[in-house]
């Protein structure tokens, strides 16, 4: 071949991969990577400023995964960015997105956040609120959906994470999908097998010490006797917060007289000490009642955020109820108290246990690299998970630590520990300030 031919061809070769490399297109921005994800909205917002952008996104989600015909429904999800080489936390909400900052183990690991609204809450509530659609298999599907959507873009380590009943969220989107991601946080989140679960009577008769249960039990007795002056303090009080009962005045004040006990070992905010004696005046138990079992958790419009949530809790993930045989000399109810006054104008809804054995059977087997953490103290840790002889789990609890308990709050072994143990499952150093 003539050397001219073979020059001039070369040279053409080389010039086409020149053009092609200048041609060809530039890698994606991260916001143009949102926009391409099906069925979302991308809006930048000032959010948490510790991240390098922050975003907030509307999944448009069927009602049924298993029957999209049967309508959609926006669902909230927020992420905090700082590099898609990094760590994903996924905050998965049992309720409403409540802040915008990053949490304890975005915080831990130097992590992206994703923020996930559950559906039937503030700004993922569809139109119209079918109840049938509110349970736990939906709502793990749309966190399947936005975790999968995001993981085409973050591809360095995932964990779910989620505090209460987002702790419980978190157990139900493991469970249903155990692979979409590396590993899972559950902070104080029960798990229920009734109804109204008898195991929270058995942990208030045997939390803290004697001493404090029986002044606990003193100071309700002493509310219940005292009842006739406080119904007067209870009723201005309401006005001047403008609260409404649906089951009225006096068995709201009945009711927050049976959650002080629940309330104190949940809290933890109240020592002992600080509980009035039995012979205290009305406005100082009246006082106390309020800091520590305020009436607003049984008002109308303080309970409608939480509609949802009383839903999923009286049909599939349980709840409490209020003994009543310790006061009965003092009240007049047959039987113990339960939530039915959520709902005062339906039927008694049905609770259908087998979600939540299902769940505790696979977390006693199958289930792989979830740190729960629980609070000794805490309420809730009546019915914390129990891992049986599950050595792929390890399950945290804080000496005397209430609903609030978190990583940092641990004595420093036990926190040392739980280092660790996320170290060793994700394969990476953690800074532990």
């Amino acid at each position: 071949m003539n050397k001219h031919i073979i020059k001039t061809t070369l040279l053409l070769f080389f010039l086409s991969i020149g053009l092609s490399a200048c041609f060809q297109s530039k890698p994606l921005t991260l916001v143009e990577s949102l926009k391409q994800i099906p069925n979302v909205t991308v809006k930048k917002i000032l959010g948490d400023t510790t991240y390098t952008s922050y975003y907030e996104l509307y999944f448009t989600q069927p009602l049924d995964h298993e029957n999209p015909e049967a309508g959609t429904f926006k669902q909230r999800v927020l992420l905090g960015h700082h590099a898609v080489e990094k760590p994903m936390v996924v905050e998965i909400q049992g309720y409403n997105i409540w802040t915008e900052k990053a949490g304890e183990l975005s915080k831990l690991l130097n992590a992206n956040q994703l923020t996930i609204e559950h559906r039937y809450f503030k700004n993922s509530i569809p139109d119209s609120l079918d109840w049938q659609y509110l349970n736990i298999k939906q709502a793990a599907a749309d966190q399947h959906v936005v975790i999968q959507a995001l993981k085409k873009i973050y591809k360095n380590k995932w964990i779910t994470t989620g505090i209460s009943k987002g702790g419980q969220t978190t157990m139900y989107h493991r469970y249903f999908y155990p692979n979409d991601v590396d590993v899972s946080v559950p902070y104080v989140g029960p798990l229920n097998f009734a109804r109204e679960d008898k195991r929270i009577h058995k942990h208030l008769s045997t939390v803290g010490s004697k001493e404090c249960r029986d002044k606990i039990y003193q100071f309700q007795m002493a509310c219940f006797k005292n009842k006739k002056e406080i119904l007067p303090l209870a009723k201005t009080h309401v006005k001047e917060k403008g609260y409404s009962f649906s089951m009225g005045l006096e068995k709201a004040l009945d009711l927050s007289i049976l959650e002080y006990s629940f309330a104190f070992w949940q809290w933890g905010g109240v020592k002992c000490e600080d509980i009035p004696s039995s012979n205290a005046n009305p406005e100082e138990l009246f006082k106390h009642l309020k800091r520590v079992s305020g009436m607003d958790f049984f008002d109308e419009n303080s309970l409608k955020p939480s509609l949802a949530f009383y839903h999923q809790a009286l049909t599939e993930i349980g709840m409490y109820s209020y003994k009543v045989e310790p006061f009965k000399q003092y009240i007049n109810y047959k039987k113990d108290l339960t939530f039915d006054h959520v709902f005062p104008n339906d039927p008694i809804r049905k609770f259908n246990p087998e979600s939540m054995q299902k769940v505790n059977k696979w977390l006693q087997s199958d289930a792989d690299k979830m740190l729960f953490i629980y609070g000794e103290w805490d309420t809730w840790s009546a019915t914390a998970v129990d891992l049986k002889n599950n050595t792929k789990c390890k399950k945290f609890v804080n000496p005397k630590g209430a609903h609030s308990t978190r990583i940092r709050h641990f004595p420093p072994e036990m926190k040392k520990e739980i280092i660790q143990t996320l170290e060793e499952w994700l394969e990476m150093s953690i800074r532990n300030e």
